[in-house]
């Protein structure tokens, strides 16, 4: 007897207005200098920029758990930011959140994905690397806020 699919548990869409007061508290909870609401709506108005959200699938969704920011440049996709609410890290929605841009580059044949990351986020850099990135280079003095280094990480797509 063939056992069907299971369903997944989470679902991924696209960030809409309504969805900001969401997002602006993760955003507050995971980032050193969170970027400020203004920025995140400049961002839904860009062609080449994607934000998506990610949070319990049926019925209307339930509260959102994590984000991505990320953009189609050419041949390229750029994340610049993938945030989990604090409590439901440890729980694989980075990794499936970032499966789905990585998908997302495939499907528009990107040869690239790019990104940098804080040299100290030891969990993300893993994260990363789990998926196949490479570290190509250092953008020294990188965050404002404390001038720790970038580490720029690419995944080249097979």
């Amino acid at each position: 007897m063939a056992v069907a699919p299971r369903e997944p548990r989470f679902e991924i869409v696209t960030l809409r207005p309504i969805d900001l007061d969401q997002v602006m508290e993760i955003v507050r909870r995971s980032f050193r200098r969170p970027w400020a609401r203004q920025i995140l709506l400049e961002e839904m108005g860009r062609d080449w920029a994607h934000l998506d959200i990610l949070r319990p699938r049926g019925g209307g969704g339930g509260p959102i758990l994590g984000f991505a920011n990320y953009w189609l440049v050419r041949d390229e996709v750029h994340v610049l930011n993938i945030a989990i609410l604090p409590d439901s890290r440890r729980r694989g929605l980075a990794s499936q959140m970032l499966g789905h841009i990585i998908d997302f580059a495939k499907r528009r044949r990107c040869r690239y994905v790019t990104l940098e990351v804080r040299r100290s986020n030891g969990a993300a850099v893993g994260l990363y690397r789990k998926f196949g990135f490479q570290a190509v280079g250092v953008r020294p003095h990188y965050y404002a806020d404390d001038g720790e280094d970038a580490v720029v990480m690419l995944l080249e797509m097979e």
